[in-house]
Parts: structure tokens; sequence; C-alpha cells
């Protein structure tokens, strides 16, 4: 069974990731980006089977003016420069599961067909990278990046925002879908190509990129473990985060199987003619309607709930206790957020802290595998 993958991540300053350095990594080539002066050498790569520049079929008349696009140093470097904020978004990737049952010439050629509709799609420069499986990783793990321009690509340079990228409001003023929408769309895409490249080369398998809700399949999605967790258990370490995802997927299994024993068990039984009516069972009190007295509501069964867990005769002779008020409702409330908020605060990371926590994930970006195995826990260790 083929499989499908498709993942759109964005790449932002805001995570001190840059354009530059993921184009390097993906292509295997030396960049260095001219606003920050950072080098980035990745040429040791030898499992990048296939790289190219993609730019909207629109421009094909302008082959003289766009030679800046068709450089991948220039043209990342233009990304990094036509973005000003600190927390930008300067790409933009889709990371594609290539079908193990096509040749290296038809997931060549399949990769190529997308790249060319998210270039014309967006109207932007497309890089595509096409890498093997890691040898010390899955052997069916063929896949695809296409790392994309955040912006309109003209003969002039780089323009507006465009694409996933637009604001919310912008798109809605333009009539676009919602970025929701826009995502469910894309992958509906890919799906189509794959499949129509499958049907070509006489394969069977197909993929499907709906839930396997949707697909009306009754089992749990297989989970997928980080990179990380699985380079350490092939060096024979011991990985807790693995297996907690493991022990957490076997849970809902269990948890699955044994709702659907209990509803084959116990299905709708016909009554029997002389059996007695037996009493409907009680009743949950309704909700009130109005917010007003949902918010006093929910503040009183907190209260009620706190108060179960104060020492007993804490409040011995005093009986029922009047309803409260809505200001001393309030008043409570108000109290509990503060002391809520207080602890918080200790806990908050510093200033310092959050940038170490940055610059080591930025260190670690050229060691750690970005393009991820791609396969379920059954295929990942």
């Amino acid at each position: 069974m083929a499989i499908y993958r498709l993942q759109i991540k964005a790449v932002t300053r805001g995570t001190g990731r840059t354009a530059t350095s993921a184009a390097a990594y993906r292509a295997g080539e030396r960049i260095r980006d001219e606003r920050t002066g950072a080098l980035y050498d990745h040429r040791k790569r030898t499992d990048v089977l296939h790289k190219e520049i993609f730019l909207p079929s629109r421009l094909d008349g302008a082959a003289a003016e766009m030679g800046w696009a068709r450089d991948r140093p220039a043209l990342w470097n233009a990304a990094e420069k036509a973005e000003q904020r600190s927390d930008s978004r300067v790409a933009r990737e889709f990371q594609v599961a290539l079908p193990r049952e096509l040749s290296a010439e038809q997931r060549l050629a399949l990769a190529r067909v997308f790249s060319r509709e998210v270039a014309d799609r967006y109207n932007v420069a497309v890089d595509l990278a096409i890498h093997a499986p890691r040898p010390e990783g899955d052997p069916r793990n063929h896949h695809a990046h296409l790392l994309a321009t955040t912006r309109e690509v003209t003969p002039a340079g780089l323009g507006p925002k465009t694409g996933l990228d637009r604001k919310g409001e912008i798109r809605s003023e333009l009539g676009l879908p919602t970025s929701r929408e826009e995502f469910a769309s894309i992958r509906a895409k890919w799906a189509e190509l794959a499949n129509a490249a499958l049907r070509e080369a006489s394969v069977e398998a197909r993929v499907d990129h709906r839930s396997l809700e949707a697909q009306g399949i009754d089992r749990e999605p297989t989970p997928r473990l980080p990179w990380a967790a699985i380079r350490a258990e092939r060096r024979g370490q011991r990985s807790e985060v693995a297996e907690r995802i493991r022990e957490e997927y076997r849970q809902r299994v269990a948890a699955r199987r044994e709702k659907a024993a209990q509803k084959g068990v116990q299905g709708p039984a016909a009554p029997s003619a002389d059996s007695a009516p037996q009493p409907a069972p009680p009743q949950e009190p309704a909700l009130p309607q109005d917010m007003d007295s949902r918010r006093r509501q929910a503040v009183q069964d907190w209260l009620n709930y706190r108060s179960g867990l104060e020492p007993a005769g804490a409040g011995q002779g005093s009986g029922v206790s009047p309803p409260l008020s809505m200001d001393e409702l309030r008043r409570r409330a108000v109290e509990q957020w503060r002391s809520l908020q207080a602890r918080g605060a200790e806990s908050r990371p510093s200033e310092a802290g959050r940038r170490d926590h940055d610059a080591g994930r930025d260190r670690a970006e050229a060691e750690r595998a970005s393009d991820t195995p791609g396969l379920g826990d059954e295929f990942s260790g």
C-alpha cells in the first residue's frame, strides 16, 4: 500500500531559522547569508538525487530577467532581504513522500509536476530537492522537499505575500478560501497527482489524503516518532519519548477495542411482551441558557468542589450555606485567578533561558534530520 504524506511547514525567523540555511541543507550546497554573514555548507551530503528551481509558467517568456531567481543563493538571499520583521516567515516547505512503487524516473516526474503546480498556484519560486532514503533509515523513504518563497516572484524581484501566507482578512477581502480550506485543497491535489502517476505506472496501490474516520476506517492512526528518538534507539539507547508514545498508542487501541466490544454486547434488546416498564434513567439538570447564568453556575460548581477538599469539620455547625451573591462569586473567582497567575509567574522561563533554547535549536538544525522518515511506528523502530 502506498503511503500518503504531505507535511506543510513554515520557515520563520521567530524559531531561529533562515531560508538560506534551509535551502543549503536541502540542496546540499554552500550558501552564505548576506544579511547575517553566516555560512551554511552542506556539500558533503550524498543523498540529494535531484535539485531544481521552478518559476511560474507565466514567466517563461522572461528568461533573461529571471536569472537571479534561478540562482539558489541569490533567490534565498532575496527572500531574506525582503522581510524586515524579526518573526517573519521567510519560506514555506512542502515535504512529500514519493511512492516507493514507482521507479526513480517516475518519482522525479511526479515531484516535478507537483513543483510546477505549487509555483503556478501561488506565483512563487519553488526549490525542489529529492532525497534518497538514508542508509540507516527505512529503504522505502523516498521523499522530496519543495521550498517555496512566501512572496510572488517577478522580473523586478519578490513582490507581495501570496498563497498561504496572506493574512486572513486579506484572503477574505480577495474572496480567497480560508487557510484551512487551502491546506485541504493542496493535500487533495497531491493525492490526485500521486494516484495519477500510480495509475499510469499500472500500479494498483492508491493514496488517500483524508483522515481514517473520513475514509470509514475504524482504527487508531499509527503514531509518528520524533527522529531524535528513532536515532537514539538505533544506537542502542533507551528513548523515554518513544516508549511513552508507543504506550499511549497501545492504550488508545485497547480503549477502542473495549468500546467496540461493549457496543457488540450491549446492543438494543427487543422488549418482551410481559416485561414490566422500567423507570426512566435520571436526567441531568439542564444547563442555564443565558451566558451570565452559565458563568454563575460554573463558578458555583468550582467553589463547591473546592469546599469539598477542605478538612473535615472546618464547616461544622454551619448547616447549608446560603447562595452566594454575584459580587461574592466574582470576588472569589478573582482571588483564585490571581493565585493561579502568581504560581504561573514563578514557573515562567526567563528571557535568557528562551534565548539559550533557541540558540541550541539553531545549532542542532544541520545535524538534525529535518527530513524525518515519514513512516509509522511499525516502520521506525
